[in-house]
């Protein structure tokens, strides 16, 4: 969703608020695509600060559906997202340093969904297990381990020390 912002870029000390909903339905983060199954309706701040610099700000929650990473279950994971931007303003433009990218401005377009996509990644989890104690999943025949336990022999031996367990195997007392 983009939003004609040039009458606040262009008026020193103009402030105006944009009601937003976004059109995003799922998200694409490390080469997967998660659903986005809620996003509160918010709204966004943009104040020109005396032509000098435009702040950007607004702040919702939106739920994903994320795999755990241990057992692969669904997992519902509420995200906060809190906007706050500043953009450098010069003669009525809006001006970015070299090092710094520009993903959600073009010329007088604000790109809403751009801007939202960006404090996602900024926000998203390292880390998501579905219970904090998750068994995660048998590496022999694939069982979730946090349904019920499948039997397998799940010990994983160093093969650099294979001939060891050889060697204890064949002189065990009996």
């Amino acid at each position: 969703m983009k939003f004609d912002i040039l009458d606040v870029i262009s008026t020193a000390d103009k402030k105006r608020e944009i009601p937003v909903t976004t059109e995003m339905s799922e998200v694409s983060v490390s080469g997967g695509r998660f659903p986005i199954t809620d996003i509160k309706p918010f709204s966004i701040c943009l104040t020109n600060d005396n032509n000098k610099q435009l702040l950007i700000s607004g702040d919702t929650t939106l739920d994903v559906v994320v795999p755990c990473d241990r057992c692969l279950s669904d997992v519902d994971v509420t995200l906060r997202i809190a906007i706050d931007r500043k953009v450098m303003l010069a003669d009525g433009h809006v001006q970015f340093a070299e090092d710094e990218e520009n993903t959600f401005l073009e010329e007088h377009e604000l790109d809403v969904d751009r801007l939202i996509y960006d404090e996602i990644l900024v926000n998203w989890p390292t880390k998501v297990l579905c219970k904090d104690d998750c068994k995660g999943i048998c590496p022999v025949c694939g069982q979730n381990l946090n349904q019920q336990d499948c039997g397998c022999d799940r010990q994983v031996i160093d093969p650099r020390m294979a001939k060891f367990q050889d060697i204890f195997n064949e002189f065990k007392e009996v």
